[in-house]
């Protein structure tokens, strides 16, 4: 997805600094939270379960009301989370209040977590996730609507600013050829980088107004920033989308594959780059780092990388898809995200990727002031991304996380009779130190990688 230009918080003075980056990640969680929270909330009421309070963030209690069903709704202190406490709670994690469920009527229990039946319990337990999950379908959906798709026709839009420029290629034009290479489709013209000369400009056979003309045009993959990755050695050099690498160590190049070639054969080592930015050159040094990338077909493969993304020469067409198409597109991109996610923790296990790739709330933290630097389409989309990877880690079967009460309610199906109060705090309390110690790690990680 691109971007929309605006720069959401570098409208504000204070840009960059620790109390703003705090207050981005706060209101990137805060969402993420409130979603999957109301989706136990709501779930909860609706299958008979009362919630006693539903609260963002964890702590002191900053403000709160009681609505008419009796629930209290509240902001806490620390922002790190949030929870419902449904009626037989004893705690945010659900354990259960066997004194006063004890004083209980029949009636009463049934409105508790624990004395609800078990298909309440369930679904209740699994609706958090599942609301991350819909809530990130919808925002995919919708940006991919509001953005649109490439159409797969060469038609020139509005060409982006290149060192070389002017060109003789215009907005409107349709390709035919590039150095007689044939380009019948948008997907051709891409393509067909690979079999062009490494050169700045190059010959292009268009039809303009009926006529069939040759004009002078951009290589179609030149060295130009498309985006900027995130915790990579551009991202830290302040490079920006629309950068072109003109030189290497010295050594002008003229395509992106040139480029690529470059970094992947740096073995890491520092690269002195010129750069060009509205016209004007900037020196800048980097270190390309080794990189674990998610493939197509399934998998990773390690490779040195500056963290650049190819840009368009020109602004493509695009139309605007059918709902059918988008949601389609939508829910492939959650089943993308969750795969990647489980294929990048294998991985990670059995040690074909580094255990860097894993972040605590620091990463997470700076890559949403980094979204939110890059326009609000990338701050909103990374939002649904995020959305869907908590979703996920919160389906481990691991207690007190939500797949763990779901592993408890799915050994009860089968035995026909819940997990003892002692084993379920047992295993919580196991649980919470898995979770604590796993959140340390990634810590570490943000701090040492």
């Amino acid at each position: 997805m691109k971007g929309n230009g605006l720069d959401l918080v570098g409208l504000l003075p204070s840009f960059g600094n620790f109390f703003l980056t705090i207050a981005v990640f706060i209101v990137v969680l805060s969402i993420i939270v409130a979603v999957h929270e109301y989706g136990h909330y709501i779930i909860g009421r609706l299958s008979g379960i009362h919630a006693e309070v539903f609260s963002l963030g964890f702590g002191p209690v900053l403000a709160k009301g009681t609505d008419k069903h009796g629930t209290v709704w509240q902001v806490a202190a620390v922002p790190l989370g949030g929870y419902v406490k449904f009626a037989g709670d004893a705690s945010a994690v659900s354990s259960k209040d066997e004194e006063g469920m004890a004083r209980m009527s029949e009636a009463d229990r049934r409105r508790t977590m624990h004395g609800a039946p078990l298909w309440a319990r369930a679904a209740t337990v699994a609706a958090g996730p599942v609301f991350n999950f819909i809530f990130a379908f919808f925002i995919f959906a919708g940006l991919i609507m509001y953005e649109g798709i490439a159409v797969d026709e060469p038609v020139v839009g509005e060409i982006t600013a290149l060192p070389a420029q002017p060109f003789e290629l215009s907005p409107g034009d349709r390709i035919l050829a590039v150095e007689g290479i044939e380009t019948e489709t948008l997907s051709d013209f891409v393509g067909s980088a690979d079999d062009l000369p490494a050169q700045s400009v190059l010959t292009y056979t268009v039809e303009r107004e009926g006529r069939v003309i040759d004009v002078t045009g951009p290589h179609p993959q030149p060295p130009l920033a498309g985006s900027v990755a995130l915790q990579s050695a551009a991202r830290d050099a302040r490079m920006q989308p629309g950068d072109v690498i003109i030189a290497i160590d010295g050594t002008e190049i003229a395509t992106f594959a040139q480029l690529s070639e470059m970094v992947t054969g740096s073995g890491g080592n520092a690269m002195d780059l010129r750069v060009w930015r509205d016209g004007t050159e900037l020196d800048l040094t980097m270190v390309p780092r080794s990189t674990d990338l998610p493939r197509a077909e399934g998998g990773f493969e390690t490779r040195f990388l500056i963290g650049l993304t190819s840009g368009a020469v020109f602004e493509y067409g695009t139309r605007t898809p059918g709902l059918a198409e988008a949601t389609g597109i939508a829910a492939t991109q959650v089943w993308r995200v969750i795969r990647t996610s489980l294929e990048g923790l294998y991985y990670m296990v059995v040690g074909q990727i580094s255990t860097c790739n894993l972040s605590s709330p620091i990463g997470i933290a700076e890559a949403s002031v980094a979204k939110a630097h890059d326009g609000l389409i990338e701050f909103i989309w990374f939002i649904a991304v995020l959305s869907v990877a908590i979703g996920l880690l919160n389906l481990f079967p691991i207690p007190p996380l939500d797949g763990g009460h779901l592993v408890f309610h799915a050994y009860e199906a089968v035995v026909r009779r819940p997990a003892s109060d002692q084993a379920v705090r047992v295993l919580i309390t196991i649980g919470l130190a898995l979770v604590l110690s796993l959140f340390l790690f990634a810590l570490f990680n943000d701090l040492t990688c």
